[in-house]
């Protein structure tokens, strides 16, 4: 990933799945980078961070009910930015499984998502959620659609959340920019010929409150040149803002 680092000019970083501790996070980034990190409960899995060229004023951790977990799964950091605060959450939604525990767990963070992104998205706040949501939230966002109406990241109870975040004035960036078309994926399985065929998903988001979502001037998804040169199996989502 440094390479690619290295040549974007990044101002803020937003990583998910860091499954790491921040001394190891802030030793690869180097000192350069104000970094705020929250590990999972469970060492090596999960984990969100937030890496700046510039210090979080303040940053928050924890949503949904109190007995919910979801260390390593929601993180927001406050940027001054032109005399305003800009809120950058960094999020890893449950990847679930249709039927199991794990997906009433994933239905717990997305519904502490919808309250948390609520107070967000009000009174002209500059705020964005960026991350893996693990959700495709149209027939656009995943090529094989049809195989995947009963499993999860496809279920009509997931992608239900996301039209509600829309009608409360949330813009989904990618789309936007990208308009009405077929991707462009975020996400493709290491195995087979997935990411040759271009056969994936579009789980990565940058979500932007009513008031941000103006100043986005582009978004753009940095797929592999090939297959041999990925360092993920998935590509950032790079969005820049007139800000």
């Amino acid at each position: 990933m440094g390479e690619w680092l290295a040549s974007r000019d990044v101002d803020i970083l937003a990583l998910q799945e860091v499954r790491a501790e921040t001394e190891d996070l802030t030793a690869l980034l180097g000192d350069d980078w104000d970094v705020v990190h929250d590990p999972a409960t469970a060492k090596g899995r999960a984990g969100v961070a937030i890496a700046s060229r510039h210090r979080a004023s303040i940053h928050r951790v924890a949503i949904g009910a109190d007995d919910f977990d979801s260390a390593g799964r929601w993180l927001e950091a406050d940027y001054e930015v032109d005399g305003q605060v800009l809120t950058v959450v960094s999020a890893y939604v449950h990847s679930g499984e249709a039927g199991a525990p794990r997906q009433e767990e994933k239905y717990r963070l997305l519904a502490g998502m919808t309250e948390r992104m609520a107070e967000l998205g009000s009174e002209g706040r500059l705020s964005v959620v960026v991350g893996d949501l693990n959700v495709g939230h149209r027939e656009l966002d995943i090529k094989n659609w049809k195989g995947n109406l009963k499993r999860a990241g496809f279920l009509p109870e997931e992608r239900a959340f996301f039209d509600r975040w829309f009608a409360d004035g949330w813009v989904d960036l990618g789309r936007r920019f990208a308009g009405e078309m077929a991707g462009p994926y975020t996400w493709w399985s290491w195995r087979g010929k997935s990411f040759d065929l271009d056969s994936g998903w579009r789980i990565d988001y940058q979500l932007a409150s009513p008031a941000l979502a103006p100043k986005a001037v582009s978004a753009v998804v940095d797929r592999a040149p090939s297959y041999a040169e990925r360092w993920s199996d998935h590509a950032p989502v790079v969005v820049d803002y007139a800000l």
